[in-house]
């Protein structure tokens, strides 16, 4: 299996201009995925804003990022960055999740979710936030 990690942005409604303009510096595809797309609207003021956003580039720039709902506390500068961690092997990726999580919290169970056949969040011993999960293609439905 190979493993990527990639920075996770977290904004609150500017995640697509944040993307737009790092696609602008370093190039690459811009891949937006919005609550509206994702089926996860839960304001509905929030429905275009990123559920999950990407900009990859040939050479090898990758960022994520996403717009935080109104129902999650967030402040600028508290968490602004998830750490994520892609796989293909579910095994593996348990391994990892384990890992991180032995005297860490977890904030969403490493669990099948709506976008990915395993998904879950945690904060480490150390106060950084890891999402794992296992990579998917996303068709846009």
């Amino acid at each position: 299996m190979s493993v990527t990690v990639t920075p996770h942005l977290n904004f609150r409604g500017q995640a697509r201009a944040a993307l737009e303009h790092y696609r602008s510096v370093f190039g690459g595809e811009l891949a937006v995925v919005t609550y509206a797309d994702a089926h996860q609207v839960t304001a509905a003021d929030e429905a275009d804003q990123v559920m999950w956003g990407q900009v990859a580039s040939e050479t090898g720039f990758r960022v994520m990022a996403y717009d935080v709902p109104s129902h999650t506390a967030w402040e600028a500068g508290v968490i602004p960055v998830f750490v994520s961690v892609r796989g293909t092997d579910a095994a593996e990726l348990t391994g990892y999740w384990e890992a991180l999580a032995d005297s860490g919290t977890v904030l969403t169970p490493l669990a099948p979710s709506a976008w990915a056949p395993l998904y879950g969040m945690l904060t480490d011993r150390f106060g950084v936030t890891w999402v794992l999960d296992i990579a998917v293609a996303w068709d846009g439905a």
